[in-house]
C-alpha cells in the first residue's frame, strides 16, 4: 500500500504554482503595429533564448519533487494487530548475602546462585514474548527494577547488571551494610503486588525466589500474601537450596581465594504458605536443573488473550524524488549564473 506520511507539505504546492504563474504568465510582451511582416528578416531562436525560457521550468519542477520528497511517499509493508495470549509476570529475586553461595557451581567453572537464578530467568523471559513481565529484587529492602513491559531487551539488560551488595566495612571494622544482606521477604511480595495491581491484564502471577528466611522488613510476609490473594495473584514460590552447610568464596588474611562452608537457612515453610495461601505452587530446587524444571513447570501457566498491535513496517521512497529535486535546482541555478550572468 502506497501512502504519503506528511500529506500536508503539498500546502507548498500553492506558492510553487504562483511562482509558475508569476514566471510564464505575467511576461510583458511588447509589440508594434507593423503590416508586411514578410520584410521582415526571419529569425530563429538563439539556444540563449531557449534556455532562459526552459531554466525556470526546470527549477520549479526540481521544487515540485522536493515538496514531493517533504510529503515522504513510502509503502506500507506490514501494519496489522492480532490477538495473542499473554500473563502479566513479577519477577521477584533475593539479592541477599546468601545467593553468593557456590553450590550450583560445575567442575570447571564456578557459579553463584544468583548466576545460575540470573541464566535461567533470562532463559524463561526469551519464551515468554507476549508477557508484560517486571523485576524486583530484594535483600535487606525490596527494590523495583523494572515495571511491567513488553520491551524484553531491557528487561535483560536490567537482570544481568543485578548484583548481591559487597560488603562495606566501618572504620572499626565492622560491616557497615548488613541490612542490604539480610532478606526481607514481605517487603518484596508486596512491592510486587503494588506493581501487578493495576495490570489490565486478567492473569497476574509472581514468581518469588529466595534461599533464606525473612529477617527484616516493614512489611510481614503473612500481610503481603493475603493482599496477593485479595488482588487474586497466583504466587509460583522458588526456594533454593536446603537448611546446613553451603560453599562460599572467600579470603584468606593473605588475600589469597578459597573456600569455606557457611551456615544457611531456607523457610521452606513460609514459602509453602505464600503458594498455598495464594493458589500458586512450591518447587524446591538444589541445582540448576531442578531450577530449570521448576521454571518450565511455571512455563504452562494459564494465559489471558489480548489484542496486540503490530508496529507497521515502512519502504521509505523520498531519498529519490529528494535528489532529482535538488539536482535540478542546482543544475538550473547553476546554468541561469552562467547564460544569463544572474541568478534566478
Amino acid at each position: 500500500m502506497f501512502r504519503f506520511a506528511h500529506p500536508y507539505f503539498f500546502l507548498l504546492a500553492i506558492p510553487l504554482a504562483l511562482a509558475a504563474w508569476t514566471v510564464y504568465g505575467r511576461r510583458i510582451r511588447q509589440a508594434m503595429i507593423y503590416a508586411p511582416t514578410y520584410r521582415l528578416p526571419r529569425q530563429r531562436p538563439s539556444w540563449r533564448m531557449v534556455t532562459r525560457i526552459v531554466l525556470p521550468f526546470v527549477y520549479l519542477a526540481g521544487a515540485g519533487l522536493a515538496i514531493i520528497a517533504l510529503a515522504r511517499p513510502q509503502t506500507v509493508l506490514s501494519s496489522t494487530t492480532h490477538k495473542s495470549n499473554a500473563i502479566a509476570i513479577q519477577m521477584v529475586v533475593d539479592v541477599s548475602g546468601s545467593m553468593e553461595a557456590l553450590d550450583f557451581s560445575t567442575r570447571d567453572r564456578y557459579r553463584s546462585r544468583l548466576d545460575v537464578v540470573k541464566e535461567t530467568f533470562a532463559s524463561f523471559i526469551k519464551r515468554r514474548r507476549d508477557d508484560l513481565i517486571g523485576l524486583v529484587t530484594f535483600g535487606g529492602f525490596a527494590t523495583s527494577r523494572v515495571p511491567l513491559t513488553i520491551d524484553h531487551g531491557a528487561l535483560l539488560h536490567t537482570l544481568k547488571g543485578v548484583a548481591i551488595p559487597k560488603p562495606r566495612l566501618s572504620r572499626e571494622g565492622q560491616v557497615a551494610n548488613n541490612e542490604e544482606l539480610l532478606t526481607a521477604i514481605g517487603d518484596a511480595l508486596a512491592t510486587a503486588c503494588a506493581r501487578l495491581e493495576k495490570s489490565e491484564i486478567k492473569s497476574k502471577i509472581i514468581v518469588l525466589l529466595s534461599d533464606g528466611e525473612s529477617n527484616t522488613g516493614l512489611i510481614k510476609p503473612e500481610d503481603a500474601m493475603k493482599a496477593a490473594k485479595a488482588l487474586k495473584i497466583k504466587v509460583y514460590t522458588i526456594g533454593v537450596g536446603s537448611n546446613g552447610l553451603a560453599p562460599f568464596m572467600a579470603q584468606d588474611m593473605f588475600g589469597n581465594s578459597l573456600i569455606r562452608q557457611a551456615q544457611v537457612r531456607l523457610d521452606e515453610a513460609l514459602l509453602k504458605s505464600i503458594a498455598e495461601t495464594t493458589g500458586g505452587h512450591y518447587f524446591n530446587v538444589k541445582d540448576p536443573k531442578g531450577l530449570d524444571q521448576a521454571m518450565a513447570e511455571i512455563d504452562k501457566l494459564e494465559k489471558t488473550k489480548i489484542q496486540k498491535d503490530v508496529y507497521n513496517q515502512y519502504n521509505e521512497l523520498f531519498l529519490k524524488p529528494l535528489l532529482a529535486g535538488l539536482l535540478l535546482c542546482v543544475l538550473a541555478t547553476g546554468s541561469n549564473m552562467m547564460i544569463g550572468r544572474k541568478l534566478m
